[in-house]
């Protein structure tokens, strides 16, 4: 069952690159770096490193890892990440997918902890993209 909202984010592709070229198909590695908000109050620090696969009809598939810090660095989860993604207009590209995630904190994000959420990232021409996490129950 779907649950609330629990994170929303922004933030840019800090950095890309072809990992490899298959029978005209490219897989790309894409790194991106945000901020954001865990229900409501709890600020944190994203980054995420993925790779996707551009298929010829123009829609795609990712799978990454990423890691979330409070913003005092105190606190650190990790996540694993699967998604699909197709051109919504031109330029940008939605994803919409499931996360798994891990931490050993005690405290702020110890919500997290084997929680698995499904999200949506879009992506703009110009790299800046913004993300929205709901919890699966």
């Amino acid at each position: 069952m779907l649950g609330q909202l629990l994170f929303e984010s922004r933030g840019r592709i800090t950095g890309q690159r072809v990992l490899s070229v298959e029978n005209g198909t490219p897989k790309f590695e894409v790194s991106i770096a945000g901020t954001g908000i865990f229900t409501g109050s709890l600020e944190v620090n994203t980054n995420w490193t993925y790779w996707a696969i551009q298929r010829s009809d123009g829609t795609s598939y990712s799978q990454g890892r990423g890691v979330i810090m409070t913003r005092d660095g105190r606190e650190v989860a990790t996540a694993t990440g699967r998604a699909e993604g197709k051109k919504i207009e031109l330029g940008k590209t939605r994803y919409v997918g499931a996360i798994f995630y891990e931490t050993y904190s005690e405290n702020r994000l110890a919500f997290l902890n084997h929680l698995m959420g499904v999200n949506e990232y879009e992506v703009d021409a110009l790299g800046n993209y913004e993300h929205r996490l709901w919890e699966w129950k």
